[in-house]
């Protein structure tokens, strides 16, 4: 895992934006297309407004989601909700480049395994996706990987739903998918943070942000977040 920490929230988003640039440009010029998967959070939405205003091949770029709540559409717990105003209002993305989980369905198994579907229509079979950007949450969980929840043992599946967490079911990528990615980048602000993030840089297994892989990982944080570091210092883990 390289780990890099800036001084604030907004420098770590912007620094989070220009790699998610960069890795596009480089994944077209490769292989034609890049897709990103994208959690919700209030920093990941300062980055997806800063990455609107980068200079990337949109028309080759496409948007899914790490994970929703269900909720109605537009509903402002929505990640869509979030994800659609930074970028459809500020980029040349176009909407149908922007893949739903479908967590209004009356039917949310078949939403889930439509989305499997739908993945694999863009990123292969199975899809192995880009980019794939996580969180980190104070109990240790990211995507809706979350503490004691079964779709922690979910190995059959790219897409699957959780219990009832913080008030809402959830429809989340598996561990299969995220591990297959081509680059993870976790993006970790706040001092609400350190715990947790000492655990995940130390391979810690035990809460679910420790059972993704590091290789092929860039973590971007701040400094409330990695207090050990020094600003716009590199390290290697892992």
């Amino acid at each position: 895992m390289k780990i890099q920490v800036f001084d604030d929230e907004q420098s770590t988003a912007r620094a989070a934006a220009r790699c998610i640039a960069a890795e596009a440009i480089a994944a077209v010029a490769a292989r034609g297309k890049f897709v990103l998967a994208v959690s919700g959070g209030r920093t990941p939405w300062i980055m997806l407004r800063a990455l609107a205003n980068e200079a990337l091949p949109w028309e080759h770029v496409h948007v899914v989601q790490v994970d929703e709540r269900v909720a109605p559409a537009g509903d402002a717990d929505r990640n869509l909700t979030h994800l659609q105003e930074s970028l459809l209002q500020h980029s040349p993305i176009r909407l149908q480049q922007i893949h739903a989980m479908a967590v209004e369905s009356a039917d949310l198994e078949a939403a889930a395994i439509q989305y499997a579907l739908t993945l694999c229509s863009i990123a292969g079979s199975p899809p192995i996706l880009d980019l794939v950007h996580l969180g980190l949450g104070p109990d240790g969980h990211t995507a809706s990987l979350v503490p004691a929840d079964p779709v922690l043992n979910v190995a059959d599946r790219d897409v699957s739903l959780t219990g009832v967490y913080q008030g809402r079911r959830r429809m989340t990528l598996t561990y299969p998918i995220i591990n297959r990615a081509r680059r993870i980048l976790w993006l970790v602000t706040g001092g609400e943070k350190v715990g947790p993030l000492a655990r995940l840089r130390n391979g810690d297994a035990s809460i679910p942000a420790g059972r993704i892989r590091q290789d092929r990982t860039l973590l971007f944080g701040d400094r409330a977040a990695l207090p050990d570091l020094t600003v716009d210092g590199l390290k290697m883990t892992g």
